[in-house]
């Protein structure tokens, strides 16, 4: 990933928070049919530094990951994304030296993943996992409010996977490269757009200025 000094993202509590808050990940890898990408939710262990998810039993990911060392991927985790006009830069009408840009945050995660096609912890990490993701509903669902046998024939369905990251790097294009001014500017742009993504996108940019 191409990435100038002033959009890098060095601090691992900000690598963290961003991988928690968007935890589907494209799983990039070259494989044996060459290059291919899964979509899989994963969740990031820091004393570890493992990810772990689980994918389709009928998924070749994870054969793949079952050779000896492992297979080497890439985990690309994506949060609010922004498109940046020049019209938003107070500068651009004294000078009109400036062009439509794209503002975004990635975590990519190198490491290698591996399987762990093992009952037991496929049902402890299930059963953690589903235990973070319903905390918000208002009558959290569990694994055992499924039929035991419909459970069972699920969970053979399935295959865990870990990847043992290597090494993360953040990347946070934010405006700024660009003055006080006009990073009010982007503010006040995205503002008045007003989707999901540019009041998202606004608010990271608020946080990160302080």
């Amino acid at each position: 990933m191409y990435l100038p000094r002033h959009f890098a993202e060095d601090d691992p509590a900000s690598l963290r928070a961003l991988m928690g808050a968007f935890p589907l990940a494209a799983i990039v890898r070259h494989g044996s049919d060459g290059l291919a990408a899964d979509h899989v939710p994963l969740s990031y262990d820091p004393a570890s530094r493992t990810l772990r998810g689980h994918v389709a039993r009928a998924n070749p990911l994870w054969r793949e990951g079952a050779s000896p060392g492992g297979l080497a991927v890439l985990a690309i985790f994506r949060a609010e994304q922004a498109y940046v006009s020049p019209n938003w830069y107070p500068a651009k009408a004294r000078t009109h030296q400036a062009v439509p840009t794209w503002n975004y945050a990635v975590v990519h995660a190198h490491g290698r993943l591996q399987a762990v096609d093992d009952a037991g912890w496929l049902r402890a990490f299930l059963g953690q996992l589903t235990a973070r993701h319903e905390a918000t509903q208002p009558q959290p669902w569990e694994l055992d409010d499924a039929p035991a046998d419909y459970l069972e024939r699920m969970l053979r369905a399935v295959v865990g996977i870990e990847i043992s990251v290597e090494r993360l790097v953040g990347k946070l294009k934010l405006s700024q490269n660009r003055d006080a001014a006009d990073q009010a500017g982007v503010l006040d742009g995205l503002a008045a757009q007003g989707t999901p993504d540019a009041l998202a996108m606004a608010a990271r940019l608020r946080a990160r200025s302080g």
